[in-house]
């Protein structure tokens, strides 16, 4: 990719980051304008508040710092990373996350692949449901992460982004991130596909070779 294309790409993600802190940041604010009640009560509801808020723009810091930054030695992640990361992004939300004991001994490259891989599967999820990680059978080398819940939305938006169709010029802060888990993939030697999408389920596949 030329400078351009690498110049778009940073801004959306940044775009996209931003707008994951916005609810929770905003949340902190609220919570620092009750600290001047004279109601005790408004004072403990505020820092209670805080804390909560805090809690969650951090969670969704290391996340995204792991999922779109290395995950070399310089990322300070072992093992597990992934999952710990995974669940700390969902706790409190409307989807369940599950990694599979086998997943959570990824390679880190692969773990960083599987955090961005469970982000699309959670989009696919409006209405919540459940998000599992696991290592692909039958000798194949890679991961799946199936969404299962009420109802599975995949946008063709999405699906383009995925295969990497769209333009770079025509990529949006919703789109970015499939792009970005494509190339990623790709980064790694593997491709990335829809191999199910059905009405209550959908599973996103990275396949090594």
């Amino acid at each position: 990719m030329g400078g351009t294309v690498e110049f778009r790409v940073l801004e959306l993600l940044n775009a996209r980051l931003c707008h994951e802190l916005v609810s929770p940041v905003g949340a902190i604010n609220n919570g620092v304008e009750l600290l001047d009640e004279d109601d005790p009560d408004f004072v403990r509801e505020a820092v209670q508040l805080i804390g909560q808020s805090a809690r969650k723009a951090g969670q969704r810091l290391q996340f995204y710092r792991f999922a779109y930054g290395t995950s070399t030695s310089t990322s300070g992640q072992m093992a597990g990373s992934g999952r710990d990361l995974s669940q700390g992004l969902l706790e409190g939300g409307k989807v369940r996350c599950e990694w599979l004991a086998e997943s959570t001994t990824l390679p880190l490259d692969w773990q960083r692949l599987a955090c961005n891989m469970l982000v699309l599967a959670v989009e696919a999820l409006p209405r919540g449901g459940s998000v599992s990680v696991r290592t692909l059978r039958e000798g194949l080398s890679g991961i799946e992460v199936v969404a299962e819940g009420d109802s599975i939305n995949i946008t063709p938006e999405m699906r383009a982004a995925l295969d990497e169709s769209t333009p770079v010029d025509q990529l949006t802060s919703r789109t970015i991130h499939a792009y970005f888990t494509a190339r990623l993939t790709r980064q790694l030697g593997a491709t990335l596909a829809l191999t199910e999408v059905e009405p209550q389920r959908a599973v996103f596949r990275a396949a090594a070779g």
